[in-house]
């Protein structure tokens, strides 16, 4: 029979274990991934409520406008970054150099008119890298429609001295998402892995696409053109522009190449296929720039603490193409990454692993400063033969080889990317790493009120994250809103600040910020996938499949 001194004493002891076992979920399930909500309070506070993103962006639009890989523009972009980035309070603030890149270029001035048989002013403008027409000159034009290359037989020796309407297939990526927010099932759409693939398909397609342009640039330099036309695949006025690889010392610049509202190279068409002659006035003012072949990185940093040799990095590319601002492309991703680190100085937050930002240029040309201030810093996958099938691609989706690391590869946890527009962020790709997968979502948390906090296994391409994600670097782009990036923006005259929305800036801003001090915070680094091609028939398997994917696959 027990005493009422020891049953006292089991009441205690069963209301210290009730005790213990209440708190123990939060004690040992909450771990280093949950988030300082404190923190993370304080970041909401500085990026909705003093908000510097839209500044930013304007400084990189209104103040310097086009940034094109090479151009004196560029540059300007370079030092004003680095510049603001110190203002900010980061340090280290320098530009990077990487190449050597090749030749700058600018458009100084172009006028296109129609002179018979009407006289009306063409909206047009000229690809990048390409020569202009030393003075005003005028010319027939002539219609060439070509599928092949075999196509051109039909046209030689009839063209020396016109102007060429271009007729050719355009290339389509089919896009699923056209326009605007995503809708639930969108996202859900992208959460949800798939096996299928739309890479082989694409490769061929960009393949075909690649050879035919080659092909016929070449014909009609042997042919010595006065200039080329070809229609925008927008409408209402939209010119997307791009350019030529004559930005290589290899690569002689060819003979003025237009691209010319669909609207106005309709007209031109329908009135040759009639039968009825057509002259055009050309007056295109295009400069190169031979002085220094070198490209540049803004690259700066907000150290950290007890661990500061490990880093955290965030960026987003610095260049554009030269027919718009670069607003979307890739300016609002400047902007909302430069504000994360500044709210992030702002707060005073004193990071464990240091945070460094890295600005890229030459992205638009094959992810080219990221690629070479990895290989500089990082590491590189050996370098496969070209064969004539590869030799058409671009070298960031040609098949590579065994993984080449340097020191500091081991210790990088993390690199978030941000290059698809003015959209909010809704969530993230992982590329495939399930490890990260938990990690994210619980990140997302505090920002369920801000729709965002979808988490896929997809991988995506196209961006600088996979200058990363090839040497074994965690390496990730959010999954963004739309908007009209793909109709209206994307590489085309309309890419300017009034198509960037301050609200998802500075959403996607808050969120940023969030996820690079998480990850600079974390006991432990990032998890890394395993080393694909540490298997010698993995290591076949990936010699024999390009990397990269399509965007969302």
């Amino acid at each position: 029979m027990n005493s009422p001194v020891s049953r006292q004493q089991k009441f205690c002891l069963t209301l210290v274990v009730i005790l213990v076992f209440s708190v123990l979920p939060v004690a040992l399930f909450a771990g280093s991934d949950d988030p300082d909500l404190t923190v993370i309070t304080e970041i909401r506070e500085e990026g909705f409520h003093h908000s510097q993103v839209m500044d930013i962006l304007s400084g990189l639009t209104d103040g310097i406008g086009e940034r094109l890989t090479g151009s004196p523009n560029l540059k300007k972009a370079n030092a004003w970054t680095r510049d603001q980035l110190t203002q900010f309070g980061l340090v280290n603030a320098h530009l990077e150099p990487w190449g050597p890149f090749g030749r700058g270029w600018s458009n100084e001035y172009t006028s296109v008119r129609m002179i018979s048989p009407d006289t009306t002013m063409l909206y047009a403008l000229p690809k990048a890298w390409t020569n202009g027409t030393n003075g005003v000159v005028n010319g027939d034009v002539v219609l060439l429609k070509v599928e092949t290359p075999e196509d051109l037989d039909q046209y030689k020796g009839k063209l020396a001295g016109k102007i060429v309407l271009l007729d050719l297939p355009k290339l389509n990526f089919g896009r699923d998402v056209e326009s605007g927010r995503y809708s639930d099932k969108q996202l859900a759409d992208i959460v949800n892995y798939t096996l299928s693939n739309r890479y082989e398909g694409l490769r061929a397609m960009i393949l075909k696409s690649r050879a035919l342009n080659r092909a016929v640039g070449k014909f009609l330099d042997q042919e010595h053109v006065l200039a080329s036309i070809e229609a925008s695949r927008g409408d209402n006025g939209l010119l997307f522009v791009q350019g030529t690889e004559a930005y290589k010392e290899d690569v002689q610049p060819g003979a003025p190449a237009l691209v010319m509202s669909a609207e106005h190279y309709g007209r031109i068409e329908r009135l040759l296929e009639r039968k009825q002659p057509v002259q055009l006035e050309l007056d295109i003012r295009n400069k190169f720039y031979d002085d220094d072949p070198m490209a540049y990185d803004t690259v700066a940093e907000i150290p950290g603490t007890d661990r500061k040799d490990e880093i955290v990095m965030l960026g987003a590319h610095l260049d554009s193409w030269h027919a718009g601002e670069g607003a979307t492309d890739n300016g609002a991703g400047v902007a909302v990454t430069m504000e994360a680190v500044r709210i992030l100085k702002a707060i005073g937050v004193k990071p464990r692993r240091t945070i460094r930002i890295g600005l890229w240029t030459g992205e638009e040309e094959g992810l080219l400063g990221s690629r070479g201030y990895v290989k500089t810093h990082f590491g590189e996958r050996e370098k496969l033969a070209v064969t004539p099938a590869t030799a058409q691609l671009p070298e960031y989706m040609r098949p590579k080889g065994k993984l080449m690391v340097k020191p500091e590869q081991a210790r990088v946890s993390a690199y978030f990317n941000l290059d698809n527009g003015t959209g909010r962020i809704r969530g993230i790709y992982t590329q495939e790493n399930a490890a990260v997968k938990p990690i994210f979502e619980k990140w997302f948390e505090p920002f369920s009120d801000l729709s965002a906090g979808s988490v896929t296994m997809r991988n995506t391409t196209g961006t600088d994250h996979l200058s990363f994600d090839e040497v074994d670097i965690p390496g990730f782009q959010f999954i963004q809103d739309p908007m009209d990036y793909e109709t209206v923006t994307h590489h085309s005259n309309m890419d300017v600040y009034e198509r960037a929305s301050k609200d998802d800036l500075e959403q996607a801003a808050v969120i940023m910020a969030s996820f690079v001090y998480n990850a600079a915070m974390r006991d432990q680094m990032m998890p890394r996938k395993p080393i694909m091609d540490e298997n010698p028939q993995r290591k076949a398997n990936l010699a024999a499949t390009p990397s990269g994917a399509p965007a969302g696959q």
